[in-house]
């Protein structure tokens, strides 16, 4: 039995999102295993019945694959589900061999712009996008008058109800990130933000909570390692982006989750529970998007929200333990 959702407006809108959110990046790229369409049909309905309501994808996602794959599998509750997608890379005239863990060349240019979300609304097969969100914009982006101009556009024109920004693709962008925060009028702001990486996230959630700009916050299981799932042994396939991390990553990873046993341990929460719980505790994130593999995942990520929230002291004691690296060398220190 699925645990009851709770649900966070973003901002000063009338948006209502589900406090765990389904990113489709999982399910629509084949980079996390999952490259069988009816299996991801299976997860996103799965996910609107248990009470996920916000559903977070992008137009390159698959080149477009992460749209349809939407429509498809709840293209008949429309008006019950709230759609955040991106735009911004170019993959409709970028010819090239791509390597898909690669980024493609940007076009924030308002022609693109107005072309990109005509097409993410023919995929989508809806007539509005309540969240679009500037693909991981580098500062250039950040300073650019007609692409804000151009999403005021399309929100008089009533093609989106908001927009936001997500920062990456990897963890950073706190220059980006402010700047967008104290200059431009977003709703929302996509970060990476976890027990194990937590900077710059929490400046950046400190800044948007000064704004009223909501939060959603994905990686909140630092790729894996606080799902308490992995070993020292655990391998992972070519397709797989951690497969181009160096081994440290992982083994240093394993050091770190052990001294956080106490937030599982006769609390009445999984570890990955508790990660979720971290990330909630912060009343700007509106969303968390765990990445979701299966229907026992989709369950136990679910259910977090109702689960014991973070005592004072286990946050201290995260804290503590964040700010000394948890005890755990860094390997360059060690060889040195």
């Amino acid at each position: 039995m699925f645990a009851q959702m709770k649900y966070r407006t973003l901002g000063d809108t009338s948006i209502e999102v589900s406090a765990v959110g389904f990113g489709l990046w999982t399910i629509s790229t084949g980079w996390w295993g999952i490259d069988d369409d009816r299996r991801g049909m299976e997860l996103l309905r799965k996910a609107y019945d248990s009470g996920v309501t916000f559903f977070d994808t992008a137009d390159t996602y698959g080149q477009g694959k992460g749209e349809t794959i939407l429509a498809d599998a709840l293209g008949d509750v429309r008006d019950r589900i709230v759609i955040a997608t991106k735009f911004g890379y170019d993959f409709y005239n970028y010819t090239g061999e791509r390597d898909g863990h690669k980024e493609l060349p940007q076009d924030f240019s308002p022609e693109h712009i107005t072309f990109a979300v005509e097409e993410s609304l023919r995929r989508l097969r809806t007539d509005y996008i309540d969240v679009y969100q500037i693909h991981n914009p580098r500062m250039w982006a950040v300073l650019s008058d007609e692409l804000f101009q151009t999403l005021d556009k399309l929100k008089a024109e009533g093609k989106i109800r908001c927009y936001g920004a997500a920062l990456g693709p990897a963890n950073g962008w706190e220059a980006e990130g402010l700047a967008l925060l104290q200059e431009r009028g977003i709703a929302t702001l996509q970060i990476i933000y976890n027990i194990l990486e937590q900077d710059p996230g929490r400046n950046l959630i400190a800044a948007a909570e000064q704004r009223g700009v909501s939060v959603f916050v994905r990686v909140p299981h630092s790729s894996g390692l606080l799902e308490g799932k992995y070993t020292a042994e655990t391998t992972f396939p070519s397709t797989d982006h951690r497969s181009h991390r160096p081994r440290e990553w992982l083994t240093e990873g394993l050091q770190k989750l052990e001294k956080l046993a106490f937030l599982s341990d006769r609390t009445g929460r999984t570890i990955g529970q508790a990660a979720i719980q971290f990330v909630l505790n912060s009343p700007a994130v509106a969303s968390v998007l765990p990445n979701i593999y299966d229907a026992e995942q989709l369950a136990e990520f679910v259910g977090a929200p109702d689960t014991p929230a973070l005592s004072e002291d286990e946050l201290a004691n995260i804290n503590e333990l964040y700010e000394r690296n948890f005890g755990v060398a860094p390997v360059a220190a060690r060889q040195s």
